[in-house]
């Protein structure tokens, strides 16, 4: 490679070498790609700048001028490629990582109520087609996003091999980080899975196709067509944000799904931090860690940690 090739070349290049080793780089990868788009579309060749960096991390999109926390991120992403890019471009400056701040500072999630989960569900079937596979199986899906805590990338890309109704299991292979698990479900939730395959099946026009969840025209459903379905549906129920981001986001459902389960819990007298490790290899974090980190500080959990507190105050005071 030399300095006359895009900057399109380089990131394909970057990405293959990274996804040789494992890594999937799912949304790095989009994120490289639209740095590589702004850089090609000014004419940008050469060895990288802390300039350019800066350009791309501030750039609006055509809704919003990004936050400091959107170009933080921004930058992060590029230190890696800018890395690799010296290779060949030996004169390529690595921005800082904390040029415009952190990039993993905690935002507080919407925590869904059931209502609203509810209320979600049922709008589904006002999405186009009326009466098609896509309300279906948005409605699915959803569903046990709320009830298992699983990534929209988990859910979407099960197969027909991997959903387990008679043993109320999925198999969530090649996960984040190359990881595979199972998931047990709750019978509840094989129940409506159940009634989801039925209406699929009785609705399909061709060969059994090997994803789950399939949309009109016997085409699987993708990330960005259920996160658009669900933006719809959030503008039509009206929803407010009950955090810090603008919108209340299809990733909330599993921040409600780790709050909910540690509240049940603590309603049932588990020793929640001897469950933690379990609901974090449920969940498919590396570390439990992670796990805390989707933690927040409802009303229903305040109220707990506030008992706690006082029982454990009062049984000091006794003593």
């Amino acid at each position: 490679m030399n300095s006359a090739n895009t900057t399109r070349v380089f990131v394909d290049s970057y990405l293959a070498y990274r996804r040789q080793m494992g890594y999937q780089l799912t949304i790095e990868g989009q994120q490289l790609y639209r740095f590589a788009r702004f850089a090609d579309t000014i004419g940008h060749r050469g060895p990288l700048t802390r300039a350019l960096a800066v350009a791309w991390a501030t750039a609006p999109t055509a809704t919003r001028t990004p936050s400091s926390l959107t170009a933080a991120r921004r930058i992060e992403v590029l230190i890696g490629f800018a890395h690799y890019h010296q290779q060949f471009e030996p004169d390529t400056e690595v921005p800082p990582r904390h040029l415009f701040g952190r990039a993993h500072r905690r935002l507080l999630p919407h925590i869904f109520n059931d209502a609203e989960i509810v209320d979600l569900m049922k709008a589904c079937g006002t999405l186009h087609p009326a009466g098609g596979r896509r309300g279906a199986a948005c409605r699915a899906i959803f569903g046990l996003l709320a009830a298992t805590g699983l990534r929209i990338s988990e859910a979407i890309a099960l197969e027909q091999r991997d959903v387990d109704l008679n043993a109320g299991v999925l198999e969530v292979r090649n996960a984040k980080f190359g990881k595979t698990r199972w998931v047990p479900l709750h019978p509840t939730v094989t129940q409506q899975l159940s009634c989801y395959a039925s209406e699929n099946d009785a609705m399909r026009q061709s060969a059994t196709h090997e994803r789950f969840f399939i949309g009109d025209y016997e085409r699987p459903l993708t990330a960005r067509s259920v996160r658009y379905a669900f933006t719809l549906l959030r503008k039509q129920l009206g929803w407010k944000a009950r955090g810090d981001h603008a919108y209340p986001r299809i990733h909330d459902l599993r921040h409600g799904f780790i709050c909910r389960t540690i509240q049940r819990w603590y309603d049932e007298g588990v020793d929640v931090d001897s469950r933690m490790l379990s609901l974090s290899t449920y969940v498919g974090h590396v570390h439990v860690t992670d796990t805390y980190w989707y933690v927040t500080a409802t009303p229903e959990l305040m109220a707990q940690a506030a008992q706690r507190f006082t029982s454990l105050h009062t049984e000091e005071s006794e003593s």
